[in-house]
């Protein structure tokens, strides 16, 4: 059974602060955010491949993508999990034809 997380909240997120080495505070779903050592917040979302490795996806940085923002585009990459559809490939298959 995976573990309950608390959801974060807008001023957790502006509150991170950096040290010395990259964590993570995570919202739940496998979306968390990433402070590095910079003082970088990354949104990332942490899923299982169709073949059953992991991988990693990146919603962009903080403040550029919100919150709710991220949540969104957490769903929308579990539907496409649910669909069958690995997100990270749908992603890159939209940026080479958007190119």
């Amino acid at each position: 059974m995976p573990k309950r997380v608390n959801p974060l909240t807008d001023l957790h997120v502006r509150n991170a602060k950096k040290r010395e080495k990259p964590y993570k505070l995570a919202d739940g779903g496998g979306l968390y955010l990433e402070v590095t050592p910079a003082g970088t917040k990354l949104w990332r979302l942490k899923y299982r491949q169709l073949n059953g490795k992991e991988n990693r996806l990146h919603f962009d940085a903080y403040p550029e993508v919100s919150l709710s923002v991220a949540r969104e585009r957490r769903d929308a990459a579990r539907t496409l999990l649910g669909a069958g559809i690995d997100p990270g490939q749908a992603r890159d298959a939209d940026a080479l034809n958007l190119a």
